[in-house]
């Protein structure tokens, strides 16, 4: 067989979980023939055994005529070290996590993750969005996402994609406009899983869109994966900013570094006039800033081609580059990624793990003095709970 042939015979080698072969995607570097015998050189995305395995097995029937040395090439395999060495990581594949954070819905949380995850991306960094905000998943929309169906391999969900970044979102696992009536533990449950059953390949950073407030998702998710940055989403009114206070303390409480502020909303850009008024308030994140000893990323206006790309799944960042609000969020990424560059690689979540006996709830033993007030109630408490309706168990 010449190379021509060999490589006609690859083409039709799928690479595992994707439909695409192993020459579109690019993965054949070298090929070699010596009569009877071949060398072929590989370079692929995975350090996973199994996808090392399939590749073998499918080579090895592919050209089963042919004595086939095969070289793969892969990442090196995250080192996952045991839970009293490093707490926990349920995606060890995955460099960096960013927690996007507020304190308060409606700053503009969703629209800033998507923005900042897309001018990372374009700025060469393999990026994804896991849309953890269970009660309002607004990211498939803004990501022309909405209605996409998710594609099951084996039994783990293969992430959706667009505009270069990969996503997933509880808005694409469930009906449209169905309300999530969940308690505490079962936010904790999906988020997991939202983690551990995604087919996540190998990233550079994944964004996290959080819901609003400091509760168990944010802790859940930072027991879950060590958080490498977390990012606080606000506008510039001092109301605001006084719930932004709590989100910062919460970062600080669950040892997460801050990368800093997005001040969004700030300022109103005509498109008339392609002047800046100031509506809301302008610069007030920079004292918030140097109380947490962070940086401002980004002071993002209120600018209509924001609002419409979100609408429409068309992010302002990707479509319409030149513009303003575009440039800021490109800047703030900037700024992020050169945080994460400065974030140890190693960063642990030990210090979070729960450290409760086994079968014994979190809320059951949040304060001594709470149970052992109660201990009847606890007692009379049925399938196991803690007695207080929490949904622990």
């Amino acid at each position: 067989m010449t190379i021509e042939d060999i490589k006609k015979e690859l083409s039709n080698v799928q690479y595992p979980g994707f439909t695409k072969s192993i020459v579109d995607f690019g993965f054949v570097k070298d090929v070699q023939v010596n009569g009877n015998a071949c060398a072929i050189t590989l370079d692929i995305t995975s350090s996973a055994p199994e996808v090392e395995e399939a590749l073998r097995k499918d080579i090895a029937a592919k050209l089963s005529g042919l004595e086939v040395t095969l070289n793969i090439k892969k990442p090196e395999a995250p080192k996952q070290n045991s839970n009293s060495v490093s707490g926990k990581n349920m995606a060890p594949q995955i460099k960096k996590v960013v927690m996007v954070s507020s304190g308060k819905g409606g700053v503009g949380k969703s629209t800033t993750t998507v923005n900042l995850a897309i001018a990372a991306s374009m700025q060469g960094k393999r990026v994804g969005i896991l849309d953890a905000d269970i009660y309002g998943p607004n990211i498939p929309r803004m990501m022309g996402l909405n209605g996409a169906e998710v594609e099951v391999v084996g039994n783990k969900a293969k992430p959706l994609n667009a505009f270069g970044v990969d996503v997933m979102s509880m808005g694409n696992l469930m009906e449209e406009g169905q309300a999530l009536i969940w308690r505490g533990a079962m936010i904790m449950k999906a988020i997991q899983q939202l983690l551990r059953d995604i087919l996540w390949e190998e990233l550079d950073i994944l964004f996290i869109d959080m819901p609003p407030g400091t509760g168990d998702a944010q802790l859940t998710l930072a027991q879950s994966v060590p958080v490498s940055a977390g990012v606080n989403v606000t506008t510039p009114q001092h109301v605001a900013l006084d719930d932004s206070r709590r989100s910062l303390d919460m970062f600080q409480k669950l040892h997460i570094p801050v990368a800093g502020i997005v001040e969004n909303m700030s300022g109103f850009i005509c498109p008339s006039c392609n002047t800046e008024s100031d509506i809301f308030g302008m610069g007030t994140c920079d004292t918030l800033a140097d109380s947490y000893n962070t940086q401002v990323l980004g002071n993002l206006p209120i600018e209509p081609a924001i609002r419409e790309g979100g609408d429409a799944g068309k992010p302002v960042t990707y479509f319409q580059p030149e513009s303003i609000s575009a440039k800021r969020y490109m800047m703030a990424a900037e700024k992020l990624i050169a945080f994460l560059d400065s974030v140890d690689d190693n960063i642990s979540n030990e210090s979070i793990q729960p450290t409760n006996p086994p079968g014994v709830s979190a809320c059951s033993t949040a304060g001594a003095s709470s149970a052992a007030a109660k201990p009847q109630q606890t007692q009379q408490s049925s399938g196991g709970s803690c007695g207080t309706g929490c949904g622990c168990h």
